[in-house]
């Protein structure tokens, strides 16, 4: 099972990637959303986990291309964010859970395992 991760801080997208991986899972990353939308058309992930405040797209227009597109309408999107938690809690529709950083990676990995299953 793979999982996309859109991150522009690639210490966290790295904290994740490793607690993920150590899971069993494999993991992509991209650091903004543009890129995201790209590795989502390569690598067909089973959830992505972004963040909100990135660069050239940000979480939101992200995760909103993401559900535009027939083929991955109904894939799981975890927000992280420093600031912006309220705007992914206030797009229940995009968004299957929402975690402010500072997070806990066991509650988030906890949330991807209760969202997909765990790694074959």
């Amino acid at each position: 099972m793979t999982i996309l991760i859109v991150d522009d801080e690639y210490l966290i997208a790295d904290i994740l990637a490793f607690a993920l991986e150590d899971e069993g899972y494999m993991v992509v990353k991209a650091s903004n959303g543009r890129k995201g939308l790209d590795v989502l058309e390569r690598e067909r992930p089973q959830l992505i986990i972004t963040d909100f405040m990135m660069p050239v797209m940000d979480g939101l227009e992200f995760a909103t291309a993401v559900k535009a597109r027939p083929q991955s309408a109904e894939m799981p999107i975890i927000l992280m964010s420093g600031a912006q938690g309220s705007v992914g809690r206030a797009n229940e529709h995009l968004f299957n859970a929402v975690f402010d950083k500072p997070f806990d990676i066991f509650a988030v990995v906890a949330k991807v395992q209760e969202l997909i299953g765990p790694p074959s």
